[in-house]
């Protein structure tokens, strides 16, 4: 990646100037505002930026890692409504925000149920750029075309309701293992949520125990 041409973002959460109907966060933990991991979180279906930076900005940031939340433009993600467009957009004007400011190492995609659906889209489609995606009770993943071989994490509850882990989770673990992706699987005692131990766990295993 070249290097930024301006000085990086302050510590703290401050949303990204996008223009209107445009919003995404960007959480910059504190400490040296050097070369830094960047997590893109996408929120759920109905979900938030704000949604996103509860669930995983405290994790993230003990790790040292930057984490960008965009919001989609309508209820979901334009992926999973009908075809990529207008989050597409806003995906790709706010990381060129970031790489203009911030120093970056390397790039996972993660997300929470439509957004983890879109994370595994995505960053299957862009491995060029992202090496690992987080994936919290997704529901499928359909890459337009799909580019490089990014590092899978997937976690699903065994009493999710809304996304039933059978025909999910444990299907999208083993189809996209037969495609020759390294996936780990985790399963867990519960419903449609994201426990921060997992959270915990799929950080660890982008960036290592050591952070």
């Amino acid at each position: 990646m070249a290097a930024p041409a301006a000085a990086p973002y302050p510590e703290g959460v401050r949303a990204l100037d996008l223009g209107p109907n445009a919003e995404a966060q960007l959480a910059v933990p504190a400490g040296d505002p050097g070369p830094r991991p960047l997590l893109v979180f996408f929120h759920g279906a109905g979900g938030t930026a704000e949604q996103s930076l509860a669930a995983v900005g405290d994790l993230a940031a003990v790790r040292g890692a930057l984490v960008l939340a965009p919001s989609s433009v309508a209820a979901t993600w334009d992926l999973i409504a009908g075809g990529l467009g207008r989050d597409v957009a806003v995906l790709d004007a706010a990381l060129e925000q970031v790489f203009a400011r911030q120093p970056v190492t390397r790039v996972a995609f993660g997300g929470f149920s439509d957004g983890a659906s879109y994370a595994l889209s995505l960053g299957l489609t862009n491995g060029d750029l992202v090496e690992s995606v987080l994936a919290f009770s997704p529901g499928f993943a359909t890459p337009p075309r799909p580019q490089g071989r990014p590092r899978i994490w997937i976690s699903h509850g065994t009493a999710d309701r809304v996304l039933p882990v059978e025909r999910c989770g444990r299907r999208l673990a083993r189809q996209l293992g037969s495609d020759g992706y390294d996936v780990t699987y985790e399963e867990f005692a519960g419903g449609h949520v994201v426990p921060p131990e997992l959270v915990a766990a799929a950080l660890d295993c982008w960036l290592g125990d050591a952070g």
